[in-house]
């Protein structure tokens, strides 16, 4: 595939949050709604093989398809703007405030919402035959996930909660990490296959992302999950989506633009000129 150097899409990683904190309301909503419905699929289909099969690992696998899709359209995730927006202000882009910003979060926070949820009771009527079953097998997984990842870390209290802050600030570092991946290549193979790696490991392994969550909990109480909507927010969605700012940040956007985009100066030799660079073959010789 053909490959950009940190350095050159660290560049369109500060372009992306600019643009993003200029778009109009109009589009950041319909851009967010459409990502929020799309991760919503792919989070019930990844659940749904996950229980026919009973090979969780299969539905890991598969999730990434999701975010493939809602990336490849233009479309925003919440946890990518946690990660580009602040860039530009970093980068002292013309007119880029700390309130454009916030505005900027809040517009897709409820645009992945409303997503997630409208899928939420799509798939809850279907599931149901218009709420006349129980569900089924699946219904009842998404209901038990729900009480786990609520009820399950409030019995810890404040451990409970930082448990899922630094779930979300995981699960974060490897999402940003496919945005930035599908950055460092000019062809649809080479972007999806630098998503598909971090998304399927953050899945798998369980960490908490906060537009994942907005889809899980509402259909899981909708589908009979004995956890509350304050439940759901207060130990769940509020401290996943601070881990999610945070993580993404700290991990992808801020270690990728203080080394790439405003790198440390260089180191000079004594008589005013600047090291030589070390041949490739030269470095391979000696390891």
């Amino acid at each position: 595939m053909a490959y950009l150097l940190p350095s050159e899409f660290v560049t369109k990683m500060v372009d992306a949050g600019e643009s993003k904190i200029y778009m109009s309301t109009r589009d950041t909503l319909i851009r967010a709604y459409m990502a929020g419905a799309i991760l919503a699929l792919a989070a019930v289909f990844a659940v749904t093989i996950a229980v026919q099969t009973g090979v969780f690992l299969i539905g890991a696998i598969l999730f990434p398809v999701g975010f493939c899709m809602l990336y490849l359209m233009g479309f925003d995730l919440l946890t990518g703007v946690f990660v580009l927006a602040p860039l530009a202000w970093l980068a002292k882009r013309p007119g880029v405030t700390w309130p454009q910003i916030l505005r900027n979060w809040g517009l897709v926070f409820v645009g992945n919402f409303a997503g997630a949820l409208t899928v939420a009771f799509m798939m809850s009527f279907i599931f149901t035959m218009g709420y006349n079953t129980d569900g089924g097998a699946i219904a009842t997984k998404v209901a038990g996930i729900g009480e786990a990842r609520t009820l399950g870390y409030a019995e810890y209290g404040v451990a409970g909660w930082i448990t899922i802050f630094i779930r979300g600030m995981l699960c974060n570092w490897m999402v940003s990490l496919g945005v930035v991946g599908a950055m460092i290549s000019t062809n649809v193979s080479g972007k999806v296959l630098a998503m598909w790696m971090p998304i399927m490991l953050f899945f798998f392994m369980g960490f908490e992302h906060s537009v994942v969550n907005m889809f899980l909990f509402p259909f899981g109480l909708i589908m009979g999950g004995d956890f509350s909507i304050m439940d759901y927010f207060i130990w769940n969605e509020i401290p996943t989506a601070l881990g999610n700012l945070v993580g993404g940040l700290a991990f992808t956007g801020l270690t990728l633009y203080s080394t790439h985009y405003k790198t440390a100066p260089k180191r000079t030799l004594a008589g005013g000129g600047v090291p030589k660079a070390v041949p490739a073959a030269k470095v391979n010789d000696k390891v």
